[in-house]
């Protein structure tokens, strides 16, 4: 198996019953497999919603080490489309020219920096550094602000070997407060002082509502993204002429970034609470219990998918939902397709070829399936064209 193979064990009891089961923190999850039942749910939210209780609907649950609602992921219509209407402009702002021409220079300089080493290890030294230099521009914040998030480490609500770390979370919690402080008192053009000035329906945001944008915001594109540059690093490790073909038909690259994030589906479920009793998947699911919709199986459904569990760089047809779906489809993907883009451009125009030095996988741990999602550390080297 190739070292950079992301192995599907869900197809098995996709196939079967579509469905399967998982408990966590003695609040069980039913999680949804087939492309088709994941979008049916995602699109249903009088039935499945996402404003239950903070952090319920995340899985791991984070009900024990945050009670503040993160926003517009936690709240549902109408009152989600009034907050997402807020919001949006402001996550669009990667696709304007000035933005595209500073995240391509952020990530060219770490991309010559990785050049001039023997060795990198890419999750610590690579991806973590790059997410967090281009979380400046999507918050309009001080590029020297990403030391800050980067001595934080690639995770920001766990530890080594531990599901969750409220003390972890609350360094998080308290950097967001304090910044909130800090743009009442000095109003800038940062997303702080945006959240703080704005009005929903004549009303201000709170001081609550606008930490739960903000946590959401650092929380919700770290691991994903983190996850999603290393597995690419390891691909074109593996796939020397795929990065090649990126070169040669640099048209393909916008199908090449939903190809790569189909395949390693950075994140792998979300969760939502049923309000009444129901049924998914010939299953039933009564009211107060939680479904997750497993991204990363319906990724691999091969009712959908041709040759799900290879990547396809130029594939025509990718009705993918590794930006989830429906309208709580991720607030931060045009960010993130964004710093895929240039990454792979920037790859295929300076490196001819990586090579994988040392590595450990990072499984998640899921009972009746264990999924890789990425690395907890990968050291490879750089080899520039001459």
């Amino acid at each position: 198996m190739k070292k950079s193979e992301i192995q599907d064990p869900f197809e098995t009891a996709r196939l079967e019953k579509g469905y399967g089961k998982m408990n966590d923190q003695n609040d069980p999850v039913t999680m949804l497999l087939r492309h088709k039942d994941v979008r049916k749910t995602a699109h249903n939210w009088k039935t499945f919603q996402s404003g239950a209780k903070p952090g319920r609907i995340v899985v791991p649950s984070e009900v024990n080490i945050r009670d503040t609602r993160q926003i517009p992921f936690e709240v549902d219509p109408p009152e989600h489309g009034d907050f997402r209407s807020l919001v949006e402009p402001w996550f669009k702002r990667p696709l304007e020219e000035t933005y595209t021409k500073i995240l391509t220079k952020q990530i060219e300089n770490i991309i010559d920096e990785a050049l001039t080493k023997d060795t990198i290890e890419v999750v610590e030294a690579f991806a973590l550094k790059l997410q967090s230099r281009a979380l400046t521009l999507l918050l309009n914040t001080p590029f020297e602000e990403s030391e800050t998030w980067i001595s934080w480490g690639t995770h920001v609500f766990r530890s080594e070997g531990e599901a969750l770390d409220g003390d972890k979370a609350n360094i998080l919690y308290d950097y967001i407060d304090n910044r909130i402080t800090e743009a009442i008192e000095n109003p800038g053009e940062d997303l702080y002082s945006m959240l703080l000035a704005s009005k929903i329906n004549g009303k201000k945001l709170t001081r609550e509502e606008v930490k739960g944008v903000m946590i959401l915001t650092f929380a919700g594109g770290r691991d994903t993204v983190i996850n999603a540059i290393t597995n690419t690093i390891a691909y074109f490790a593996e796939h020397p002429e795929s990065l090649q073909r990126l070169q040669d038909e640099p048209e393909i690259t916008t199908r090449a970034v939903e190809e790569l994030v189909r395949y390693f589906s950075p994140l792998t479920h979300m969760g939502r609470v049923v309000t009444e009793d129901t049924m998914v998947c010939e299953h039933a699911a009564k009211a107060d219990t939680r479904v997750s919709l497993c991204w990363a199986s319906a990724n691999r459904d091969a009712r959908v998918f041709e040759n799900a569990n290879e990547v396809v760089l130029d594939r025509k047809v990718n009705p993918h939902v590794g930006f989830g779906f429906s309208h709580h489809n991720c607030l931060g993907a045009t960010h993130a397709r964004q710093i895929l883009r240039i990454l792979l451009k920037t790859l295929s125009n300076k490196v001819k070829s990586i090579d994988i030095i040392d590595f450990k996988e990072n499984i998640e741990d899921l009972e009746q399936f264990k999924r890789k999602v990425g690395y907890d550390n990968i050291t490879v080297k750089f080899n520039a064209k001459n």
